[in-house]
């Protein structure tokens, strides 16, 4: 045999030792044996420094690998990042797209004031979308109770049935049993989105009915006094009555509020949105898990029985996973019997909160069939963004991008523990059709990616083969 520089050596001649080095750096082709001019580097371990020259290429493919992934990573920032400020930031220009009512049941002076100072306000900020509604069609407080509840609308303001003459004559009589509030009642329901009530819904509202309501009260105040001091000269006895229901002059107009849905269980927060995205990292780390058992027997199974496995083993994991979610949430007083018993609140609970941690994890487990390891985090945070973005706010406080948001799990889930928690209006149907349509895509598409990968890696098998018998 011969090196490249034409020396003969006999492999006979080299000890066993010192034939497993040469093999590393000799071509053995057709009785000869040459060297490999390409493979010079004989680097010692722990021994360079890092700006070594014997680390050229490697420190070469460090920086690219540093760069390439930080240049990616702040890419993603600019995109994702961008998507959900965007989802928070046009709110309070979007507050008139929040629908009220103004229902006057009185038709005389508290009525047709308070509807023109609603109707003409001019002054700056956000307001909500008013429509003054006949109160024939809605001619019962059962009524509008029932449309806020169904969700047609955010707020409704009713002006009850003779509220000028109930304040007139409570004046007239000095009725000190007289309740100012008992003039207006505001509806709304505040577990429909609480973010959405707490901080749009109940401050606009407020702000605009104390103003009109204070004005409309000093008018109606001035008016009366007016007249008890016609000429000059007081009436005694209405001056006696006033001070019998000081009441009907200050205030003298006031309104009650009837929250229909409130959002009486603070843990809810942590269970409706947070809870999710931390439910989708938990799914994530044991996606990674699955697939590095995988891997160890991935290569000895059969297509169908690598299916099955890649199918079955995540939706049996997702059972105590969800379980689990549950049961915290549970732990830490979330309320399940506002609509539905006890139990049929924690079974449609469990149910829903593995339908979506199924949704998550199934689209997961397809992704990385196809995706390298290092892009599988940035996967990760598209899909946290795309649900959280979507979810955070009520569509109607977002820009109408946002609106895929009512196909996308976070959504869904969080509506449909809105029912069971604090009897919201009922979507759950749609809800588990949504849920259920994800994991139908994600189980196509993973069968399609684990065929595809399967026949690379069968392919791959064979070419040594095939190059043998070449």
């Amino acid at each position: 045999m011969s090196y490249g520089n034409g020396k003969d050596v006999e492999l006979a001649d080299v000890g066993p030792a010192k034939k497993n080095v040469l093999v590393t750096d000799l071509h053995i082709s057709e009785g000869s044996v040459e060297v490999d001019d390409t493979n010079k580097e004989h680097l010692q371990p722990y021994s360079s420094s890092f700006f070594s020259p014997d680390l050229a290429r490697i420190r070469r493919e460090y920086f690219s690998i540093i760069f390439q992934s930080t240049g990616m990573t702040l890419l993603l920032m600019w995109i994702l990042l961008s998507v959900y400020w965007a989802a928070l930031a046009y709110s309070d220009r979007l507050t008139s797209n929040l629908t009220a009512w103004f229902i006057d049941r009185d038709n005389d002076t508290i009525g047709l004031a308070l509807w023109a100072a609603i109707n003409n306000d001019t002054s700056p900020g956000p307001r909500l979308g008013w429509s003054q509604v006949d109160p024939t069609i809605f001619a019962s407080d059962e009524d509008v109770m029932q449309a806020v509840i169904s969700e047609q609308i955010w707020l409704a303001l009713v002006v009850e049935t003779n509220a000028t003459d109930k304040l007139s004559a409570a004046r007239q009589t000095g009725n000190s049993t007289f309740n100012p509030t008992s003039l207006l009642t505001v509806y709304y329901a505040t577990a429909r989105h609480e973010v959405a009530i707490g901080t749009a819904v109940i401050p606009i509202y407020s702000n605009l009915l104390g103003e009109a309501v204070s004005s409309l009260a000093t008018t109606s105040a001035q008016q009366y006094f007016a007249r008890i001091y016609a000429q000059g000269q007081a009436n005694e006895t209405a001056l006696q009555l006033i001070a019998q229901a000081p009441q009907t002059i200050s205030p003298g107009i006031g309104w009650t509020t009837v929250d229909l849905r409130p959002f009486d269980a603070p843990v809810a927060s942590a269970s409706l949105v947070v809870g999710q995205a931390f439910q989708l990292i938990f799914t994530f780390i044991m996606v990674e898990a699955n697939a590095s058992a995988r891997a160890l027997v991935q290569k000895h199974l059969r297509l169908s029985s690598y299916l099955l496995l890649r199918f079955a083993v995540p939706l049996l994991i997702y059972v105590p996973m969800s379980l689990t979610y549950v049961l915290v949430s549970m732990t830490f007083g979330l309320p399940i019997n506002a609509k539905f018993s006890a139990t049929g609140g924690f079974f449609l609970m469990w149910i829903y909160v593995y339908l979506g941690t199924s949704t998550i994890g199934m689209s997961l487990e397809s992704m990385v069939t196809v995706l390298p390891p290092r892009l599988t985090p940035f996967f990760l945070f598209l899909l946290i963004t795309a649900n959280l973005s979507s979810s955070v706010y009520p569509h109607e406080l977002t820009p109408n991008f946002y609106r895929f948001g009512i196909a996308f799990p976070f959504w869904n889930v969080a509506q449909a523990m809105r029912t069971i928690v604090f009897n919201t209006h009922s979507y759950l149907m749609r809800n588990a059709g949504v849920l259920s349509g994800w994991i139908i895509l994600s189980a196509l598409t993973m069968t399609l990616f684990t065929c595809y990968r399967r026949g690379l890696e069968v392919k791959a098998a064979a070419k040594p083969k095939m190059d043998g018998r070449t």
